[in-house]
């Protein structure tokens, strides 16, 4: 029997790069999108594996943006959809956050229903900014679980980049369900929600000047001198070798079809991943973190229960300390 093939979008980025991994290192062939020949290469050359092989798709939001891609791998029969805006730094909140996420997801739905009836399942990276309120919508009495959606609306969203980040994905996911009780779809689809999501990078690091957006959390803690004062914060992570693994459970198990996977494995302030990197890496300037903050600040911290999720998944998520030492010994050692 052949090896499935499976088709990842935007699969350059940050988690994408680890399911491109786990894909192959269980004997799946990967075709994965990515925006530009240029960057396909340098993709190419970090993983070395010919099961491989990469496709042009320049722009998300362009009708069609995925036909060609789709025409040209008949053997594709799933699709995990990975590719879209994660970026605080935009000029125009509805151009280049809401459209993107929204039309990018229905472009690859679109194309997989039109050039792909051989695709049997298709999974959805969205985030656990869909499920949980923020700011203003932060209930701290609430246990969010997967029925949760933000309470953001599309107005709401239009008035600056963070809140149209969180409209972005979960008008997105939106979209997604909406289209497929709507359309007469071949696949089974499932949705993937993860919050800050911590971790060494797939492959070697080439530029540690800028970090993926939630590693970002912890450079910039390496980046303090002995004295300086540590940021007040703290949210709830999840580590990205689990995010990509449960992309590999959402389309081989039928139980996730139609589901939201949050994926929690807790909470961390900086002043605990302070004082982990302290201990791990005693030559660190890191400040040492006051963890009798830590009551204070997790009032702010969402409460969940995922116990559905990891039903269906099936594994344990790894703990706070062992992604940030994994992080942390890469940015050391690049």
């Amino acid at each position: 029997m052949s090896a499935t093939s499976v088709f990842v979008s935007g699969a350059n980025g940050f988690i994408a790069q680890h399911i491109v991994k786990q894909l192959l290192t269980k004997g799946y062939n990967v075709i994965g999108s990515v925006r530009s020949k240029a960057k396909g290469e340098e993709l190419k050359a970090l993983i070395k594996d010919e099961k491989f092989a990469y496709e042009i798709v320049p722009s998300l939001t362009e009708d069609g943006a995925f036909d060609d891609a789709l025409k040209k791998h008949p053997e594709v029969s799933v699709f995990l959809h990975t590719a879209s805006p994660f970026t605080f730094s935009v000029n125009d909140v509805e151009n280049d956050l809401m459209k993107p996420a929204v039309n990018g997801t229905l472009n690859a739905l679109r194309a997989i229903k039109e050039h792909g009836p051989q695709i049997k399942r298709v999974v959805v990276t969205s985030s656990a900014v869909a499920v949980f309120g923020f700011g203003p919508q932060f209930d701290a009495n609430k246990v969010y679980n997967e029925d949760d959606w933000n309470p953001v609306t599309y107005e709401q969203a239009l008035s600056n980049p963070v809140f149209g980040y969180f409209g972005s994905k979960k008008f997105a996911e939106k979209a997604a369900h909406d289209f497929v009780a709507k359309e007469k779809v071949n696949f089974g689809i499932s949705f993937i929600n993860p919050p800050y999501v911590f971790g060494p990078q797939a492959y070697a690091i080439k530029d540690k000047a800028n970090l993926n957006t939630s590693n970002e959390v912890v450079n910039k803690l390496i980046k303090l001198s002995k004295g300086e004062e540590i940021p007040v914060e703290g949210s709830v992570f999840v580590d990205v070798r689990d995010v990509a693994r449960a992309h590999l459970v959402a389309f081989e198990k039928d139980e996730a079809i139609s589901k939201r996977l949050l994926l929690v494995s807790g909470s961390y302030t900086l002043d605990t991943i302070a004082n982990i990197i302290n201990k791990k890496f005693p030559h660190t300037t890191v400040p040492k973190g006051d963890e009798s903050r830590n009551s204070e600040i997790t009032k702010a911290i969402h409460k969940f229960d995922n116990s559905r999720t990891q039903k269906i998944l099936g594994f344990e998520f790894k703990p706070l300390e062992e992604s940030i030492v994994d992080t942390v010994g890469q940015i050391y050692n690049a």
